[in-house]
């Protein structure tokens, strides 16, 4: 059964750090590129982090380049987002999602297979 599941999410402070962690199973993450995408109340789901399968090039949405970053263990079969100086507008359902197949760079589009999310909630 192809699976992604996430974790590492909770509740944390303005300026806090959280671990997001999107293993797989069944399938090889390292051949696929991997997206988290975020989902706040009310908003349409956005595009967060991407990691190429090919090289390691990443992608970030603007709101968060120099807070997040992605990175990925094959050997554990998990990628992660490590996330810093969290806002409350990070607030939301973080999902994973992989595309299979070999590319050089990444984008927001076309994800194969996704998780079920993770809450991470930022607040005082």
């Amino acid at each position: 059964q192809l699976q992604l599941v996430e974790s590492g999410g909770g509740l944390v402070q303005p300026g806090g750090s959280l671990r997001l962690s999107c293993a797989a199973s069944g399938f090889t993450l390292n051949d696929c590129a991997i997206g988290w995408f975020r989902q706040a109340p009310g908003k349409e789901r956005e595009g967060v982090s991407c990691i190429a399968s090919e090289g390691g090039r990443t992608n970030y949405t603007d709101s968060v380049k120099g807070r997040f970053t992605i990175s990925r263990d094959n050997a554990k079969n998990t990628v992660y987002l490590q996330m810093n100086s969290l806002k409350p507008d990070d607030t939301g359902i973080y999902y994973c999602a992989a595309r299979h197949g070999l590319f050089r760079i990444c984008v927001f589009d076309e994800y194969d297979y996704w998780g079920q999310g993770t809450q991470v909630t930022v607040a005082s």
